[in-house]
């Protein structure tokens, strides 16, 4: 997950000099609901037009790069980070690289990350954009305990 994060930052950083975002595909990329989700992705998300990537199961929106969607990664267990539920999809918040945020899909597999810079665009809106896309998974009967207000 770690190196994700870096992949992301990194892509984060480096996005605005080029045309297509250079990403890393989660080890479960090739999952067929991954694929439900990554047709089905936005062409805009919080005002950040879609860019390409040439990595399977992504997305990446703003120029520079503000939002990175990752599908196939691996699906959270029981954690003690806050859950956000936006229209039926819950979300694990992972705030430590603060402006940028991670939120994770609780409950579904396989599970998709959002990487975003929260300077530029809206966590709840961007998941909101997201939510028609990333409801397609499946699953797998978790829930979260611990909501945050959103």
């Amino acid at each position: 997950m770690l190196a994700a994060a870096g992949v992301a930052l990194t892509a984060l950083t480096l996005a605005g000099c080029a045309t297509t975002v250079s990403l890393t595909p989660a080890d479960a990329a090739n999952d067929p609901a991954c694929a439900a989700v990554t047709v089905r992705l936005p062409d805009v998300v919080d005002g950040q037009q879609r860019r390409w990537t040439d990595a399977q199961a992504t997305g990446s929106w703003g120029d520079p790069t503000t939002v990175i969607l990752t599908c196939g990664v691996d699906a959270p267990g029981p954690s003690t980070l806050p859950c956000l539920t936006v229209d039926g999809v819950d979300w694990i918040i992972d705030d430590t690289e603060a402006p940028n945020y991670r939120f994770t899909t609780f409950g579904r597999e396989p599970a998709v990350e959002v990487y975003l810079d929260y300077d530029a665009v809206s966590g709840q809106e961007t998941l909101t954009a997201l939510a028609t896309a990333v409801g397609t998974l499946p699953v797998d009967g978790s829930v979260c305990t611990d909501r945050a207000t959103g």
